[in-house]
C-alpha cells in the first residue's frame, strides 16, 4: 500500500516512513520529528516506533506507553492536515512476533537472534562490535557464517511472523562489518564469501514471495556505521533482477537525518 501510494513521493525525497522519536530510541519528539518534516517540504511522514520486546525493553517503546505514541501521532495528524500526512507506524522485531495494535503500517525487522538451543538466550546483534563477535565465539563457537546463516533464517520469516508492510535493513547484520565487501583485514567477515553468498540469497528468495518492498535503509550511512544503505549494492541489484521492489528509508533516529541521502538510489525505485 505505501509503495502504490507514495512511491513517486519517496523517489523524490518526499515521503519517508521509517523515523523514531524519544517514545523509544529517537533523540526527538513526535513534535519535534514531524515540524522537521514539514520544513524539508515532506508530503508525507511516518514514525514508526520500536514495538515492545519483552526480551529487550532498553530501546523499545512500553506496552503502557503505545497508546500515548498514537495518541500524540494521530493529533498531530490533525494539526498538520492539509500540509502533510502523518502517518502513525511501528517498526516490529521479527521474534516478537505481531504487533498487538492497528499500526497504519508495519516495518518488520531483525535485531535479535533466537540462540536459547546454544547459548540460552536471545542475542542482540546491533549493539556493538564486541557483543556481536561475543556471541560468535560463544554461541556458535567462532564459526561467524553460523552466525550469519541464522540471523538470514531469521530474515527470511521476517513478514510471516510481522505482518510486514516493509521489510527493514535486511542485513542489519553487516552493520559492524566496515570493508567487508573484499574481506579486509578489520572486516568480521568476508561479503563475498559464498556461506554468506548464499544465506541472504535464500532469504531474499523467500520474502521475494510475499511481494513487501525491500527499505533501502540509509540510517548505518547517517550514523557512520556503513559506506552504503542496507541492503548492500550486490543484494539490492540481485533483488531488482529479481523483480523485487524497493522503498527508501532514513531510519532517522533525529530531525536533521530524515530522507537522508535518498537521491543517491532514487534510481532504484524506477
Amino acid at each position: 500500500m505505501l509503495l502504490e501510494k507514495y512511491g513517486e513521493l519517496n523517489r523524490n525525497g518526499l515521503a519517508d516512513f521509517h523515523a523514531h522519536t524519544n517514545y523509544c530510541d529517537g533523540n526527538n519528539t513526535p513534535a519535534e520529528m514531524v515540524g522537521a518534516a514539514a520544513e524539508k517540504g515532506l508530503k508525507a511522514f511516518g514514525l514508526s516506533g520500536h514495538g515492545y520486546t519483552p526480551y529487550d525493553e532498553s530501546y523499545c517503546m512500553l506496552p503502557e506507553d503505545e497508546a500515548a505514541y498514537e495518541e500524540e501521532v494521530r493529533l498531530l495528524s490533525e494539526e498538520y492536515a492539509g500540509r502533510l500526512e502523518i502517518l502513525c507506524g511501528v517498526e516490529q522485531d521479527c521474534l516478537a512476533g505481531n504487533p498487538t495494535r492497528n499500526w497504519d503500517y508495519v516495518i518488520g525487522s531483525v535485531h535479535y537472534i533466537d540462540c536459547r538451543e546454544r547459548c540460552g538466550g536471545i542475542e542482540i546483534i546491533d549493539e556493538s562490535r564486541e557483543i556481536w563477535m561475543d556471541i560468535v565465539e560463544r554461541c556458535f563457537g567462532g564459526d561467524v557464517y553460523a552466525m550469519i546463516e541464522k540471523y538470514y533464517e531469521t530474515e527470511a520469516v521476517v513478514c510471516e511472523y510481522t505482518g510486514a508492510d516493509i521489510i527493514g535493513h535486511f542485513d542489519l547484520i553487516t552493520k559492524y562489518n566496515k570493508g567487508g565487501e573484499g574481506g579486509s583485514a578489520g572486516a568480521l567477515f568476508d561479503e563475498g564469501h559464498p556461506r554468506y553468498i548464499a544465506a541472504w540469497q535464500k532469504a531474499v528468495d523467500k520474502l521475494l514471495e510475499t511481494g513487501v518492498p525491500f527499505e533501502i535503509n540509509t540510517g548505518g550511512m547517517s550514523r557512520g556505521y556503513r559506506r552504503d544503505a542496507y541492503p548492500a549494492k550486490p543484494i539490492r541489484d540481485y533483488i531488482a533482477a529479481k523483480g523485487g521492489r524497493f522503498i527508501l528509508s532514513s531510519d532517522s533516529h533525529n530531525t536533521e537525518t530524515i530522507c537522508s541521502q535518498f537521491q543517491e538510489y532514487s534510481a532504484y525505485l524506477k
